[in-house]
This record gives structure tokens, C-alpha cells and sequence, in this order.
């Protein structure tokens, strides 16, 4: 049985799951009606597909393994499903975060305007940065199943001797570890390109900060505004991976009910976190969503006013 903390945190961590599965719903759902529409799909649009599509997978993934750990750890050290979980987590894992890498990097190089060569060469070749990127991404798949599954494998050749379970927890441990190297190089990009374009936005308000004129009060408004929704990203990309870690550890802690479940509250306020973030830094988005609301009060009006 849970006690009050942690049922409190538990009902936290199930409603940052369902308000992020439903604005990635959203932001997938607006962009397909948009190529539906249009005939035509941007490079920023697919991204925020295919982000909005593996985050749904990913949140499904942690609240399962989440749910099991707090209700039926035993299913953890028995039969299969920690290894079809983590194979699953590791795809979908890798891809959230190589979508959400070339989101930062389109809005940087679209932003942002440095006179450094280098970011100049990038600029003008968004499409050569895309190929790359998506060139690591088949190579950390590749590099990381093979290895995760000799993990597995010696894991399985172990599974008859007496101290089986204490084995298997440093197994799952190596097994996080390892699969999650390949993500590591994603993240710094991301997290460098959120910095230097906060650097830029930053810079840029100061210089503009002296101007008091409307049209350059308004834009130093906007630029603000990007630079909190950047930190807020970072902040909550970094909490994100604070969050997965404790949760690893408390595999070792299977006792440590309130600590797992602290960590996980903290992993799923990223996938609820940004996808405000992209709802609301998005203009499209923002005033579709808008409408929505309106209408959904126009209909709840009626209705409250029929029955009246």
C-alpha cells in the first residue's frame, strides 16, 4: 500500500502524463490536418510529428514501467518484461531526443545570426545537418542493440544461479547505462544549441533595450519571451534525465517507494512541460488552440443555458 506522499505524488505524475500525451495529440493532430490541408509538409512540421508521436510512446512507456515497479516489482525480476520494455525505450527514446535535437537546431539556425564561419556554413546547409544527424542516430541504433542484447543474453545464462536477483539488478543497470550512451551526444547538441541561442537573444534584447519605439519594444517583448520558453526547456530537459537516473538507481532500492516515485514525477513534467512549451511559442499553434477553448466554452454555454 502507498501512503499519502506518495499517492499524491502518483496522482501528480498519472496527470503530467495524460496533460502531455494530450498536447502531443494536439501537435500531431494540427500538423497532419495542416499536410492534409496544404499538401505540403515543412521540415518543422514533420519534426513536431514525429516528436509529438515518440513522446506519446515514450510517456506510455515510463508510466508502465513506473506503475509495475510500484505495484508489481516482482514482475521486474521475472519472465521478459524488462527486456521488451527497455527495447522499446531505448527506439523511442533515442528518437524523442534526436527530434527534439533538430527542432533546437532549425530554430538556431533560423533564429539566431552569429558571424562566426562555421555557423554560417551550418545555415546554409540545413539539409547537409539533418542527414548527419539522422546518419548518428542509425548509428547509435546500431551500435546499441547488438550491445544490449549480449547484455540480455548473459543476463538469461545467469538466470539459475542462487544469486540470481542481485545479478540481475546490476545487469538492468548496465543494461541502462550502456543503452543510454547513444543519447548522450543528442543532448549536448540540443543543450548547446538552446544556450547559444539564449546567448544571442540575449545579446540582441540589450542591444534593442535603449530603443523604446513600439516596433522594437514589441520585438524586445518577443525575444524575452523566447528566452524564458528556451530556459524553461533546459530546465526541464535536465530534470527529465535527473528523473530517469533516480529511477534507475532505485532499482537496487526496490523498497524506496517515495524516492522512485519523486523521480519519476520529475521525468514526466518534461513531455507535459514542452509540449506547452511548443504549443505556446508556436503561433499557429497557439491560435488554433485558442479557437478551440472558445469553442469548447461556446458549446459548454449553450448546453448550461438549454438546460437552465
Amino acid at each position: 500500500m502507498l501512503n499519502s506522499a506518495e499517492g499524491i505524488l502518483l496522482c501528480v505524475v498519472t496527470s503530467e502524463a495524460v496533460l502531455g500525451v494530450l498536447g502531443d495529440t494536439y501537435i500531431a493532430l494540427f500538423n497532419c490536418m495542416d499536410y492534409a490541408k496544404n499538401k505540403k509538409l515543412s521540415k518543422i512540421g514533420f519534426i513536431l510529428i514525429g516528436l509529438a508521436i515518440s513522446r506519446i510512446g515514450v510517456v506510455w512507456i515510463i508510466i508502465l514501467q513506473g506503475y509495475i515497479q510500484v505495484f508489481f516489482p516482482h514482475m521486474l525480476t521475472s519472465g521478459n518484461i524488462t527486456e521488451y520494455i527497455t527495447y522499446i525505450w531505448v527506439f523511442l527514446n533515442h528518437l524523442s531526443v534526436w527530434f527534439v535535437t533538430n527542432l533546437n537546431i532549425l530554430y538556431f539556425l533560423k533564429i539566431a545570426n552569429f558571424s562566426n564561419s562555421v555557423f554560417l556554413w551550418l545555415k546554409r546547409r540545413v539539409n547537409a545537418v539533418f542527414i548527419f544527424l539522422s546518419g548518428c542516430l542509425l548509428t547509435s541504433w546500431l551500435l546499441c542493440f547488438p550491445q544490449m542484447t549480449k547484455i540480455l543474453q548473459n543476463s538469461k545464462m545467469h538466470q539459475r544461479n542462487t544469486s540470481w536477483v542481485h545479478q540481475r539488478k546490476n545487469y538492468f543497470l548496465i543494461n541502462q547505462s550502456v543503452t543510454n550512451l547513444g543519447i548522450f551526444f543528442f543532448i549536448i547538441v540540443s543543450l548547446i544549441t538552446c544556450f547559444l541561442l539564449i546567448v544571442f537573444l540575449w545579446r540582441h534584447v540589450r542591444q534593442m533595450h535603449s530603443d523604446v519605439s513600439g516596433f522594437r519594444d514589441h520585438s524586445t517583448k518577443v525575444h524575452v519571451k523566447a528566452m524564458k520558453f528556451l530556459i524553461s526547456f533546459m530546465v526541464l530537459f535536465i530534470l527529465h534525465f535527473v528523473g530517469l537516473s533516480i529511477e534507475v538507481l532505485c532499482f537496487i532500492l526496490p523498497q524506496n517507494k517515495l524516492l522512485f516515485i519523486t523521480g519519476l514525477t520529475a521525468t514526466c513534467l518534461y513531455p507535459c512541460g514542452h509540449s506547452i512549451i511548443v504549443i505556446l511559442g508556436n503561433k499557429q499553434l497557439k491560435q488554433a488552440s485558442l479557437k478551440a477553448l472558445q469553442q469548447l466554452k461556446c458549446c459548454e454555454t449553450k448546453g448550461n443555458f438549454r438546460v437552465t
